[in-house]
Order: C-alpha cells, then sequence, then structure tokens
C-alpha cells in the first residue's frame, strides 16, 4: 500500500502540483484518527461536560447529610405603647426604650426519612453513570463518523491513481492516433475522440481533487488540526478482518453496547426512583437546636432595656397522613415507568441484534463483492489489451477502444472503492457491538 500510494503521489504531481505541495503531509493510520477525534472533537467536549454536571449534582444532593444552620438578625426602632381602655375613654402613654434588635442561630439536622438521602445519592449516582454511557455513545458515533471520511478521501486516492493510469495510458493512445492521422491512415474525428477522451478523465480528476479539499478540510477541522494538514491514510486494506461469526459479536454487543447498558441503568433508575416514592410512607424525624438573643425585654412592665438570651434542644418528628393515600399512586405511577424501561430494553435488545446482523451480512457482501469486482477489473483489462492490440493492428476502430477504456476505468474504480468498502463494513461491524 504504500508504494501504491508512492506511486500516486509521482503520478499526480504533473496533474495538480499545487495541490499536492500546498498543504503538510500527515500520514496517519485509522486507530491514530479515532484517537485524534476523541481528543479534540468538540461534540465529545462539550457531551463530556454533562459528567461533570452529574457528578456535581450528585455533591449537591450529598450535602442533604449536613445540618442546616440559619443565622439571623433583626435591628429596629420600637415606638412608645398606647393603652387603651375598653370603652375607649382613658388613654394612657407607656414609654419604650426605642433601639431594638434581635440575635439567633438556629441548626436542623434530618436523622430519618426512610434512607430518602442515601437513595437520592444513588439515584444522583446511575444519572452519573447514565452520562457516562451517552458519552461513550457519542464516542462511537464520533469515530465512526471521522473513520468514514478517513475512508472517503483513502477511496479518492485509489480513484486518483486509477484515473492517472488511465491518463497516462490514453495520452500514449492520442500519440498513436495522431501518428495514424498524420500518415493518413484515419481520419480527424478520431484524433478529436481520443481528446475527448482525456478531457473526461480531465473532468474526472478536477471534480476528485475537490471532493478530496472538502473532505480533508472538513476531518482535519473536527481533529482540532491545522487547516493546511493533507490527511494521508496509510491503513492496511488487508489487516482487518472480522474471522469471527455472527454470534460472537452479538454476544461482544450485548456485554459492550453502551447503548444497552444505558437501557439497564434506566430499569436500575426505575428501581431507584419507587425507592424514593416509597419513603414518603416514612415519618420524618429531625434534630433541631437553637440560641437567641432579644432587646429590650418586653415581657416585663415596666420594659427593660437589656438583653434576654435562650438556647433550646430537641427532636421533631412530623407524619404527612394524606401520604396514606396519595403514595400508592405515586408507586403506580414508578412501576409504569419501570415497566417502560423494561421495554425499552427489549426493543434496544432488539435493535442492536438487528444492527449487528446487518452490519455482519454487509461485510461478508463487502468481500464477495470485492472478489468478483476484482475479477471484472481483471477481465475488462484483457478486453482493452486485446482492443488495443486490435487497433493498432487496424481491426478496430476508436469508438471501440474508446469503449474498452470506459470499461477498463469502471472496473478499477468499482474495484477501488470495494476495497475501502471492505474496511468501512469492517468498522460499521465493531460500531454495532459499541467496541469501535
Amino acid at each position: 500500500m504504500i508504494k501504491k500510494l508512492e506511486a500516486v503521489f509521482i503520478l499526480m504531481m504533473g496533474v495538480f502540483p499545487m495541490y499536492m505541495f500546498s498543504q503538510d503531509k500527515l500520514p496517519i493510520s485509522a486507530e491514530n484518527i479515532a484517537k485524534l477525534a476523541i481528543e479534540n472533537h468538540y461534540q465529545l467536549k462539550i457531551s463530556s461536560k454533562n459528567i461533570d454536571i452529574a457528578r456535581q449534582q450528585k455533591e449537591i444532593v450529598k450535602l442533604q447529610k449536613l445540618p442546616n444552620i440559619v443565622a439571623s438578625t433583626s435591628q429596629f426602632y420600637l415606638g412608645n405603647v398606647l393603652v387603651i381602655d375598653k370603652d375607649f375613654s382613658n388613654t394612657i402613654t407607656s414609654l419604650m426604650p426605642h433601639y431594638g434588635s434581635t440575635y439567633g442561630v438556629q441548626a436542623t439536622q434530618l436523622i430519618f426519612k426512610g434512607g430518602l438521602v442515601n437513595k437520592s445519592i444513588e439515584m444522583a449516582g446511575l444519572r452519573e453513570q447514565l452520562s457516562a454511557l451517552d458519552v461513550e455513545k457519542n464516542k462511537q458515533d464520533v469515530k465512526f463518523l471521522v473513520i468514514s471520511n478517513y475512508l472517503d478521501i483513502y477511496k479518492i486516492i485509489n480513484q486518483e491513481i486509477v484515473f492517472a493510469n488511465n491518463k497516462k495510458l490514453a495520452l500514449e493512445r492520442l500519440k498513436n492516433v495522431q501518428k495514424f492521422y498524420h500518415e493518413g491512415m484515419i481520419t480527424r474525428n478520431e484524433v478529436i475522440r481520443a481528446e475527448l477522451a482525456i478531457k473526461n478523465l480531465d473532468q474526472g480528476i478536477l471534480t476528485l481533487a475537490n471532493n478530496r479539499k472538502i473532505i480533508n478540510y472538513n476531518l482535519v477541522t473536527v481533529l482540532g488540526l491545522d487547516a493546511n494538514t493533507e490527511i494521508i491514510p496509510t491503513e492496511n486494506l488487508k489487516n482487518n478482518k472480522a474471522d469471527a461469526d455472527a454470534e460472537f459479536y452479538l454476544n461482544l454487543a450485548h456485554q459492550e453496547n453502551p447503548q444497552l447498558q444505558s437501557a439497564q441503568t434506566n430499569i436500575d433508575v426505575a428501581d431507584k426512583n419507587i425507592e424514593i416514592i416509597k419513603t414518603d410512607r416514612m415519618p420524618t424525624v429531625s434534630g433541631f437546636g437553637g440560641y437567641s438573643l432579644q432587646r429590650p425585654i418586653t415581657s416585663k412592665s415596666p420594659v427593660l432595656d437589656m438583653y434576654s438570651s435562650g438556647w433550646q434542644a430537641g427532636v421533631f418528628l412530623s407524619y404527612n397522613i394524606d401520604n396514606l393515600y396519595k403514595t400508592k399512586e405515586k408507586i403506580k405511577l414508578g412501576e409504569i415507568q419501570k415497566n417502560q424501561a423494561q421495554d425499552a430494553l427489549v426493543y434496544t435488545e432488539q435493535h442492536i441484534n438487528m444492527s449487528v446482523n446487518a452490519a455482519y451480512i454487509k461485510y461478508q457482501e463487502s468481500m464477495q463483492q470485492a472478489e468478483i469486482l476484482d475479477e471484472s477489473r481483471k477481465l475488462a483489462n484483457e478486453n482493452y489489451n486485446i482492443t488495443e492490440a486490435k487497433y493498432l493492428n487496424q481491426l478496430a476502430v476508436q469508438a471501440e477502444m474508446i469503449d474498452a477504456q470506459n470499461q477498463k476505468l469502471q472496473s478499477e474504480l468499482d474495484y477501488a472503492n470495494a476495497e475501502i468498502n471492505v474496511l468501512y463494513q469492517y468498522y460499521n461491524v465493531l460500531k454495532s457491538t459499541g467496541t469501535l
């Protein structure tokens, strides 16, 4: 493969030298492309933040284990008291100290609520696991996306090799046609046909070069590389083989696919939610304590412009009686949600089974197609050589020669695409199992 790449560089330098030398070449394998995507792709950076958010939410839930402490103070103006008879006949003004203030500290600590705090922490932990599994799924999607683009570049390079080789042959044929024309053996239209065939090849070469530029730019952008970097695939087309049978990959998917693990975790979330709902049936027991300082003392007559202080500590017990009939309905909702999560697990298993089965069959098909197209390529090349020999001996016309060339070009393009398709379908099998 390296020799093939070197050959295409030599052939292409004369076709589009500006493209070949305007960029910094980066020979790289599919594995390293995937690693760069994991490190630099912004979709993964965004989704990874969800893990940090879930982890921080878990830390916040843990704070429920700590006591709630409230400190308060008030500063106020206290007006004089007006004492009035019950028949409003007489009034007496009682002078008051006008400045007043209060200071207090109050602390409460949850002692018992049926394990609500611990269950809430466990629920937050499950949500953190779901966030991590979502990131793993996104990693599979991102890696497959960049590898697909990588293989598209690989495919274009192979197509460029085909076009460059065919243009070389077309140029040699044009020389022979021009020679025949100058010798009066053929008419001018035969020369025009040969020139048009080269122009058609030039159009194909131009389209391939531009498509490669577009895909290359998109790929280096998401990989965080310099825009002038040119990706040079070095993946060996022969090394990656899915030698195991379909059953092996099905079992692998059931063990490793993050979508399946997420579906199972959602059932655990539903179970934990039911446990949390059931804590409503339990009483709430809290400990409390406080200290207060107040001025003036208005419980005395006359009022004393002094501070009074006091403290308290105790246990608070409460129970919501309405939970006796409300909790049952909440639990029923939780059971429905659990059944939904279980159905989602079955659906996910079915979807993964179908994906793995389809990917494996398509992989087998791609290898068989590659073998068939390789035979077609050999036959088209043989037909081209025979037609060329007949043409040089004036036993075939230019139309037959162009037809043979088109068949040769198409068969070589089909085989080049088939080689890359084998690799693509191999990575698709890995993606379907969640092990790409």
